[in-house]
């Protein structure tokens, strides 16, 4: 197979799918992860399906492919809840972020959206949280996908499955019902 994400090698020319910015594949770590030098000089560890080859020296990633995540500490267009709640033997509340993920709640209107259309919305909003709740070092975080077909639910838990330091379960059944994943994310202090 050439061409592929599976011909991704050392010395390849890569951009990166969920932020901006390039680099150039120094070694592969596993078969799915790979070791990359940024245009900073930094090594960073990257997952085969965050990267994309670049061909040519003209290349630019479309912007409609990169997750935007703002410095200020609101998102684009998502109304997170934060909460705080007291550990057992902790004297200190922990700060829990919640999102809810249904369409309705992250855009005024979805009419003409297909249902691949919706299902992206809601993993790029899922994916801004998340680095966002990342960036903020947030240790629990709640994502309300809902019940339905379970296409959102599959799809928020194979995203967390790829991220290191993560463990994820069903959310509180008496607060969420069936609808909801919480996620403890976990640092290198």
């Amino acid at each position: 197979m050439s061409g592929g994400s599976n011909s991704l090698k050392p010395g390849d020319r890569v951009g990166f799918l969920y932020e901006k910015g390039e680099g150039e594949i120094i070694r592969l770590v596993s078969p799915e992860r790979f070791l990359v030098r940024d245009e900073n000089d930094f090594e960073r560890l990257f997952s085969r399906n965050e990267l994309v080859v670049i061909h040519s020296k003209d290349y630019k990633l479309p912007d409609d492919l990169v997750v935007q995540v703002n410095d200020d500490d609101t998102l684009s267009s998502q109304q997170y809840t934060v909460r705080k709640e007291k550990k057992t033997g902790s004297r200190k509340p922990m700060e829990i972020w919640e999102l809810d993920l249904h369409i309705e709640a992250l855009t005024d209107s979805h009419s003409g959206m297909s249902n691949a259309e919706i299902l992206d919305r809601q993993l790029r909003e899922m994916r801004s949280f998340y680095s966002k709740a990342r960036t903020k070092q947030i240790r629990r975080i709640i994502l309300i996908h809902g019940v339905g077909e379970g296409v959102l639910k599959e799809e928020v838990r194979i995203f967390l499955s790829k991220q290191e330091g993560v463990t994820f379960y069903d959310a509180d059944f008496r607060e969420y019902g069936k609808g909801a994943t919480a996620a403890d994310l976990f640092y290198n202090l």
